[in-house]
């Protein structure tokens, strides 16, 4: 897979993890006999996915001119990330004054998901710059 772009295997791997994740987490819900597609689920894994693919490739984009600020820019993604959960989701969770174990799962599961997958991915950005650096000042 290393020889398709950096951001085409973000794609697919974010796309397919997220799409593993939110099978397995119906399948359970229902197993258990819970209902598997509420709690904004549905909602949720696509919110958390396009906010995670956002802000990988706005990362990329400003990979050099910003090569020193990269971790506050991932940083700044995941402000973003719990600033949407508090617009969007928190006061439909909060309606009946009790955020459940569903509600926070629905979120916080699609939320670490694509969060790992984007350290992962920021962590080999990184690593390539750092290896185009020190091969350009040999």
């Amino acid at each position: 897979m290393s020889r398709l772009h950096l951001i085409t295997q973000f794609i697919l791997l974010l796309t397919g993890i997220l799409g593993l994740a939110f099978f397995i987490h119906t399948q359970i819900l229902s197993s258990l006999g819970l209902p598997p597609y509420e709690n904004l689920i549905i909602r949720s894994y696509w919110v958390n996915g396009v906010l995670a693919l956002s802000i990988f490739i706005l990362i990329y984009v400003f990979r050099k001119k910003l090569s020193n600020q990269i971790g506050f820019l991932f940083m700044a993604g995941s402000f973003i990330k719990f600033g949407v959960f508090f617009l969007f989701f928190h006061p439909i969770y909060k309606q009946d004054s009790d955020m459940s174990k569903l509600e926070f799962g629905a979120f916080f599961i699609p939320y670490l998901t694509a969060l790992v997958l984007e350290t992962v991915f920021v962590s080999r950005l990184l690593k390539k710059l750092e290896d185009s650096t020190s091969k350009s000042s040999s």
